[in-house]
């Protein structure tokens, strides 16, 4: 179970970092795609957050 872990917070990790990026980058990117890049920042940040809270206490129960 300890490698599942680590794959999750490098999964994380990768997805926080991306949607911090997509959130910086919204304000800098086409009017046309600035909701597009700063709600793609916000789903990835939330996926992010949910993997750890939600997802791996289930797998740590099993």
């Amino acid at each position: 179970m300890v490698g599942m872990t680590a794959i999750a917070f490098v999964i994380s990790f990768v997805l926080f970092l991306g949607g911090l990026y997509l959130f910086g980058i919204a304000f800098d990117v086409a009017e046309a795609w600035q909701l597009a890049a700063f709600a793609g920042g916000l789903i990835a940040v939330t996926i992010a957050v949910m993997i750890p809270v939600h997802v791996l206490k289930r797998v740590d129960d099993l």
